[in-house]
């Protein structure tokens, strides 16, 4: 696997409405090196969004670079960013994004039905089990708890091997003990697996179990610091 390095170089994103601009990002600089489990604490409305699409390569900056293993985001065509998205970034979100009527290996099939999808029922099946669901494999969502929908996300973000995982409030739909689960297998893809693990919170115990947390206010970097 390819190790994961983000550079962001003071990347600002303004959108524009008519005759007016609004910053959500101003200036941001953050360097996140392979392997690293990092947190970003990001209150609401001041940028959590557009930080999670930069990251996530769904949109580009205004102004600034955002470079992904050596290579400017910025510059890049659709098609490229999509194989970025497909190939190295594994998406994690709050509300799991499950489809309803299949089962939990069906769901983590999907991203595989789209380009480099073969061997689909062996990479999920290998997914779910990496995420200790081996024996829900035909359950539906509906037939499970919200911790297990979060881990067939997980599973889903998975199946792809990324090298990077990116977790957007992952744990904010969950009770106590299945926020113990997700952390703990979050945390283990990062320390046994190698993989770069980047979740996005605003829930400072959540950011308390990464290695480093990074906090922004107003759309800037206030706070960067490593966890002991």
């Amino acid at each position: 696997m390819q190790p994961a390095t983000i550079e962001l170089k003071d990347v600002t994103k303004i959108y524009r409405m008519g005759n007016i601009e609004v910053g959500a990002l101003r200036d941001v600089s953050v360097s996140i090196e392979a392997v690293e489990m990092v947190a970003i604490i990001v209150a609401s409305y001041s940028g959590k969004s557009t930080m999670m699409n930069i990251l996530g390569c769904l949109d580009v900056p205004t102004s600034g670079e955002y470079l992904l293993e050596g290579e400017n985001v910025g510059q890049l065509g659709d098609d490229r960013l999509a194989e970025i998205r497909n190939r190295k970034i594994g998406f994690v979100f709050q509300t799991y994004n499950l489809l309803p009527r299949l089962t939990a290996l069906a769901n983590v099939e999907l991203p595989l039905l789209y380009g480099n999808g073969h061997n689909r029922r062996r990479r999920a099946m290998t997914a779910l089990s990496r995420v200790g669901l081996a024996d829900r494999v035909g359950h539906r969502p509906t037939e499970l708890s919200g911790g297990q929908q979060q881990r067939v996300g997980i599973a889903r973000a998975l199946v792809k091997e990324p090298s990077i995982v990116l977790a957007d409030e992952p744990t904010g739909n969950l009770d106590s003990q299945s926020t113990e689960e997700v952390m703990a297998i979050l945390q283990d893809l990062n320390q046994r697996e190698g993989l770069t693990v980047i979740i996005v919170t605003h829930e400072p115990d959540i950011a308390a179990a990464t290695r480093r947390v990074i906090t922004m206010l107003d759309g800037r970097v206030v706070d960067d610091r490593t966890v002991e």
